[in-house]
């Protein structure tokens, strides 16, 4: 294994991985701790990591299970198993984006707020499409769920944080 092969592919993706633990956790202490512990294990796993697969959604994925497996995230686990696959067949349809809600809102707190206050899996795949930028595909990889799901999950997620910016006069 060549660590400096390893650091050349995996640093750049360092700020990517810090914002999302930092919005995991909620806590900038507890991010940091979570970002070093996932490259700790990448760097110990990359042997096993097989050259020309997408190494962000890899590093993601060693990211959300160390998050899981830790004291804040296993309070978090039960979360998802209530959240997992209510209401997974209702097609979602707004003209009211989130991205929408987005620019017109005035307040950037607002829209933390509001993410703060969806339930972690919701907030988790609106991070990983809107601000992580991840195709489907990568997030199916990241969460190890079917990309039909990641869609299903997404609409809501979106629904959820449209209701949570108080956008529920605004689809009427």
């Amino acid at each position: 294994m060549d660590r400096a092969f390893f650091e050349q592919l995996a640093m750049p993706l360092f700020d990517q991985l810090y914002n999302h633990a930092c919005w995991l956790t909620g806590d900038r202490a507890d991010a940091e701790d979570l970002v070093q512990e996932t490259y700790a294990k990448s760097l110990k796993g990359f042997g096993s990591f097989a050259e020309g697969t997408n190494l962000r959604a890899w590093m993601f994925r060693i990211l959300r299970n160390a998050f899981l497996n830790s004291r804040s995230g296993l309070k978090q686990k039960t979360d998802y198993l209530e959240d997992e696959e209510t209401g997974a067949d209702q097609a979602v349809s707004h003209e009211v984006t989130p991205e929408a809600l987005f620019l017109a809102c005035e307040s950037q707190e607002a829209i933390f707020s509001a993410l703060e206050r969806l339930p972690v899996a919701h907030r988790e795949i609106i991070l990983l499409c809107d601000v992580d930028e991840m195709s489907y595909r990568e997030i199916a990889q990241v969460l190890d769920i079917p990309a039909g799901t990641v869609m299903s999950r997404l609409a809501r997620a979106r629904t959820n944080l449209r209701a949570s910016l108080g956008a529920k006069e605004a689809v009427r």
